[in-house]
């Protein structure tokens, strides 16, 4: 009869925790770890994902940032929206660790081979993931009463600022070293670590205007 309940459980919690940073995959064993050790903040966040779905999908943002949904603005905001969301009703550090989880299954996702938004993830999508994470709990922790589209539009602001972060490409929209050179993704393909490059936010959207 436990076993029973544990699996009503883990099912229970599995729902509850879908739709994490406007994504329709399901979670991974680190999130549902997690989910597990923290029951209540998983059904909030099911709750505060679904209130901010329409409000990060708004046709009306892709004129305020770039459309890379990896690596890019888009990306970018995903990230610091979300956890800005999660940050006003959930403890900082229960939404912190959350963001770790959720990098970690992302490794494992890499291992087997899977994508996330199209895209193998690596080591430097993970750190800009987290880099975002925390600006994210960080704005939402200071405006806690900031309602979901001031909250959204507070986002883009700091990543039209620069003050978010996102993975150099060229004109052409493929990612680059940080000295400019074109990187063969195809060559890196089953690697873990590739030599990408961090930038603030600013830059992409900058060097596209300017061409």
């Amino acid at each position: 009869m436990t076993v029973t309940r544990n699996n009503i459980l883990l099912i229970l919690l599995t729902l509850a925790f879908s739709g994490t940073y406007g994504q329709t995959a399901k979670p991974g064993w680190p999130e549902i770890g997690w989910a597990l050790l923290h029951p209540v903040a998983a059904i909030k966040i099911k709750i505060i994902s679904k209130r901010c779905h329409p409000v990060y999908h708004d046709p009306a943002i892709k004129t305020q940032v770039d459309q890379y949904a990896s690596g890019g603005q888009l990306d970018a905001l995903r990230h610091v929206f979300y956890m800005a969301a999660y940050a006003q009703k959930i403890k900082d550090r229960k939404v912190r660790k959350l963001g770790r989880a959720h990098e970690r299954h992302n490794y494992l996702q890499f291992k087997r081979g899977r994508l996330e938004e199209n895209e193998r993830p690596d080591s430097l999508a993970c750190e800009m993931d987290l880099l975002n994470n925390a600006l994210g709990i960080k704005l939402g922790s200071e405006n806690k009463n900031l309602a979901l589209l001031p909250l959204r539009d507070l986002v883009v602001q700091q990543i039209r600022l620069g003050k978010a972060w996102i993975l150099k490409r060229n004109a052409e929209g493929k990612y680059v070293t940080c000295s400019g050179d074109e990187i063969s993704m195809e060559k890196y393909r089953e690697q873990w670590t590739v030599p990408k490059c961090l930038v603030p936010s600013a830059d992409l959207r900058t060097e596209a205007d300017q061409k």
